[in-house]
């Protein structure tokens, strides 16, 4: 199955904390399995009642994915000023918590990283029900049912949400086209090593970071019509041996 996504803006963040939040350079390998999900109609939380953070499920289905870019180059890195508002640790802004009424009190400004002009190929195999139950999902909408009658929840977008999306369909090999690959540092001489490399989230453990998976990805100088060998990328809950990369 190979999607064709466009959007005017997106942002990919990474796990970061601070006064600047930068973006990924495209479509991570970890939201295109987000998306694929969204599509598929497949709850990615869980709750344990205990943990403060969003959980992700031990159950998720696992397949192969490559992304390419559509663009003649990667999109643009934009910034912007905002005010981000949170509950803080510890006893920071503690002062102005009566005022906000219940409202998050401790506000700041920040510079936020994001995309102009993304226009990315996700392929996906090896997983035949989560391809059928995406095409479900393109064809159907939030209108589709799920299986035993749920309704579906939510609309796609990409990091914040109001980056809508403006392309998400399914679409045939029209044109040769180039694809981010994993780089594996200890196989490439300093010298040798490619342009734009960007270390790229797979699969993300918000409950133990540590065990959080990425890849350091490039992007291949020559373009093809299908995905190379060296771009396929398993996504999915991590097998222990991934833990490490």
């Amino acid at each position: 199955m190979r999607l064709r996504i466009k959007a005017p803006f997106a942002a990919f963040r990474y796990m970061t904390a601070g006064s600047f939040r930068p973006t990924a350079p495209f479509i991570t390998p970890a939201a295109a399995y987000g998306l694929v999900l969204n599509l598929a109609g497949i709850e990615s939380r869980r709750d344990d009642g205990k943990a403060i953070m969003t959980l992700m499920r031990d159950d998720l289905p696992s397949f192969e994915l490559a992304l390419g870019l559509n663009a003649p180059a990667l999109p643009d890195e934009q910034t912007l000023f905002q005010q981000l508002h949170n509950y803080p640790v510890g006893s920071s802004g503690k002062s102005r918590e009566e005022d906000c009424k219940g409202a998050k009190y401790n506000i700041q400004p920040i510079r936020r990283g994001f995309l102009t002009g993304l226009d990315a190929a996700i392929v996906i195999r090896n997983n035949a029900d989560v391809i059928a139950s995406a095409r479900q999902g393109l064809v159907e909408g939030a209108a589709g049912l799920l299986a035993g009658g749920q309704s579906r929840y939510g609309v796609p977008f990409l990091g914040d949400n109001n980056f809508m999306i403006d392309v998400l369909r399914e679409e045939s090999s029209e044109k040769p086209i180039r694809w981010f690959y994993k780089v594996q540092l200890q196989d490439v001489e300093p010298e040798d090593l490619p342009p734009q490399l960007s270390r790229m989230p797979i699969w993300i453990d918000r409950a133990e970071m540590h065990h959080t998976v990425t890849g350091l990805f490039a992007i291949s100088e020559q373009p093809s019509l299908e995905p190379p060998d060296k771009a396929w990328t398993f996504v999915g809950p991590p097998i222990p041996t991934q833990i490490a990369v």
